[in-house]
């Protein structure tokens, strides 16, 4: 959601103010474009030149100064502006915000300006703490300022307590949901994700290579649009996503209780798990020795848990996921039908840039109407809006969910 978005990121006097390097890297690699304002307390802790070296741009300090590529810089850069991020935000800037107060070129631009904004707070516990902070923040917030929770960790004074910056990937989530127009409000959104793993014996299980990504953007786009996200996760390495409400599974018997249990409070329901089709009759208590072989493991079928959603629901859109190595779309369309499915994503192992492990995908949407969408390779994170954005037009055709 940050490609070719315009960020006017403001850098005050903290000692935070040394990560907004990392943090414009991060995102100009995702495709931004960053102007940064510094103000004179900034610069004490990190150079212009450091800055505009990391953003590709120019790097603006001084109010009265030569604008550059700007005619009169504080209203130029708010107009040039789809959002500002104020990172670190020290308890001055935010006072100043507050109060009115338009002494430099960050404040008189953010003054000037009606984007939607980002603060992140970064300062001493203490200093956070402060009544008269605390009352600064909350004017902030009923002004229409979006401002983060600081991290709790240990300070730069030896400390430990909230005031740390928050995580780069934190705020740029914030940043991305900030850009995201709310067009899922109200949607109740049920995501599956990830592999599943069937034990063996204490030590060994059968699982897949899925490595959940494709669910997790699934569920972190949704929640940025707007919608109140529930993501039934089989083991995964990634964080969940923030402030989606996390069900950690393991096994495809574990999965199944858990989506039974919450699928039918769902009006959009995406199953993007890869859930093992079969598991061992019998789990071992003990580690089965090498000595005597693993011959004769007998496996029994897990429930189709798809197919079950599909002939028990009454309302909402039950959309799949179909990989394979041959005949793609003659498999995602028989399985579509076969079980009372909306809609299907079909993607194969065969094409480089799509399938397990990947931070891209190729994919095919397919509806219960025939309509089929071709998406050239993209990330999966634009690949679940896309899919979402489908999911929004078979809603407006079906009409409104009928609620029990």
């Amino acid at each position: 959601m940050l490609v070719n978005k315009k960020i006017v990121l403001g850098i005050t006097g903290g000692i935070a103010a040394y990560k907004a390097a990392e943090l414009t890297r991060v995102l100009v690699k995702a495709g931004a474009q960053v102007r940064v304002i510094m103000t004179k307390s900034a610069m004490e802790f990190i150079t212009p030149l450091t800055m505009q070296t990391l953003s590709q741009g120019p790097v603006y300090t001084d109010m009265f100064a030569p604008a550059g590529e700007f005619d009169m810089a504080h209203i130029s850069l708010a107009d040039f502006a789809d959002a500002f991020l104020i990172a670190p935000a020290t308890g001055n800037i935010i006072g100043k915000l507050a109060s009115g107060i338009a002494d430099d070129l960050l404040t008189t631009t953010l003054m000037a300006q009606n984007k939607p904004t980002l603060v992140c707070p970064a300062m001493n516990d203490k200093m956070l703490a402060n009544p008269v902070v605390q009352d600064n923040i909350k004017k902030l917030r009923q002004y229409g300022y979006e401002v983060m929770e600081s991290a709790v960790g240990e300070l730069a004074c030896k400390t430990s307590g909230a005031g740390r910056l928050p995580d780069i990937p934190v705020i740029i989530d914030a940043l991305e949901s900030l850009l995201t127009p709310k067009d899922y409000e109200g949607e109740e959104v049920l995501v599956t994700a990830g592999p599943t793993q069937e034990p063996l014996d204490p030590v060994r299980y059968i699982t897949n290579l899925s490595s959940g990504k494709m669910g997790y953007a699934l569920a972190t786009a949704a929640r940025h649009r707007g919608a109140s996200v529930t993501l039934i996760s089989g083991p995964c390495a990634m964080p969940a996503p923030p402030g989606v409400k996390i069900i950690n599974v393991r096994t495809a018997l574990e999965m199944h209780e858990a989506v039974m249990k919450n699928f039918t409070k769902a009006t959009v329901i995406v199953k993007a798990a890869a859930v093992a089709d079969y598991r061992p009759e019998s789990v071992s208590e003990e580690k089965i020795k090498k000595s005597k072989g693993l011959a004769g493991i007998r496996l029994v079928p897990n429930p189709d848990i798809i197919a079950e959603i599909g002939a028990k629901k009454t309302r909402g859109i039950l959309v799949g996921f179909a990989m394979e190595t041959q005949e793609l779309l003659a498999n995602a369309r028989l399985k579509l039908a076969r079980k009372k499915m909306d809609m299907i994503v079909a993607n194969s192992l065969r094409e480089e840039g799509a399938g397990f492990g990947t931070d891209t995908n190729i994919v095919t949407i397919i509806d219960s109407n025939g309509k089929e969408i071709r998406l050239d390779k993209m990330t999966k994170s634009q690949v679940a809006h896309r899919i979402l954005d489908h999911v929004k037009t078979l809603k407006k055709k079906k009409g409104p969910a009928k609620r029990k």
